[in-house]
């Protein structure tokens, strides 16, 4: 009995250091040799895990000896999203009042994007009667898109919690298309910010999210291990630099999200 629940616990294992090695090698298509190596497993005994993996859609063969992650992971993610308690009427009271105490100021919560991609997704928003046009964004390009970690405080405040892997692999890539003006394009300097968002709790963006638009950001903590960020967003007349109210008021609207994500 013993022998067949370690024989159990060895195969769990191996499964679940081969859905690691895609998180570890990034998104996309990867070989099984790459797979094999990331997961510390020998090419055969890897082959036979995709292999399984893919009935079950865990894993998807692209080509001969090329996969990537399935639909079932995704679908994993999203219900395990779903039970989160940021996802209820508890956290949307914590963004209503974070809009109320910086005069119905633009406020959305970000997280981390699942499965290895270095990006972030929104997950809920308070923006009154806004339809974002202003923004040059619609309600559904908000909620559905993957957005940069080089993309406004949001996606900085994220990435100032990461690995230092992760970090270069974004301040290596290109500025996205639909950043603002003030978004920040030299790799060494983006660095350099995530230090001292890491050292003073928030990060301030000017003109990074859009034109004539300026932000500040909080990151939402779970365990130790960063989830999220909060971030508020006014236009740049009415708010051209982070009054010390408004940037206390986002920290502890982040700080109470994190008390909500780990209960």
């Amino acid at each position: 009995m013993s022998g067949q629940a370690r024989a159990g616990t060895s195969y769990i294992d191996r499964m679940v250091r081969v859905q690691e090695a895609f998180v570890s090698l990034g998104p996309g298509e990867h070989r099984l040799s790459e797979i094999a190596q990331a997961a510390k497993l020998d090419d055969s005994t890897t082959g036979r895990f995709l292999a399984a993996g893919t009935y079950y859609s865990l894993f998807v063969r692209v080509d001969r000896g090329l996969y990537k992650l399935g639909t079932a992971v995704a679908d994993l993610g999203l219900h395990a999203l779903a039970e989160d308690n940021l996802s209820g009427i508890e956290a949307t009271r914590v963004l209503q009042a974070l809009r109320k105490s910086t005069g119905d100021g633009h406020v959305f919560l970000y997280m981390r994007a699942p499965f290895g991609v270095a990006g972030k997704q929104c997950l809920d928003f308070e923006v009154g009667d806004s339809d974002l046009t202003e923004l040059r964004m619609t309600t559904r390009d908000v909620l559905s898109t993957t957005r940069s970690l080089r993309t406004d405080a949001s996606g900085r405040t994220i990435l100032a919690y990461l690995s230092e892997e992760v970090q270069k692999k974004v301040a290596a890539s290109p500025v996205p298309e639909e950043a603002g003006p003030g978004v920040i394009g030299d790799g060494d300097e983006l660095l350099k910010s995530l230090i001292d968002i890491r050292d003073q709790g928030y990060a301030v963006g000017y003109e990074e999210s859009a034109a004539g638009w300026n932000s500040i950001a909080a990151p939402v903590i779970w365990d130790g291990v960063i989830w999220g960020s909060v971030m508020l967003l006014k236009p740049m007349d009415v708010m051209p630099e982070a009054p010390q109210h408004y940037i206390y008021a986002t920290i502890s609207a982040a700080a109470r999200l994190s008390r909500l994500g780990g209960a």
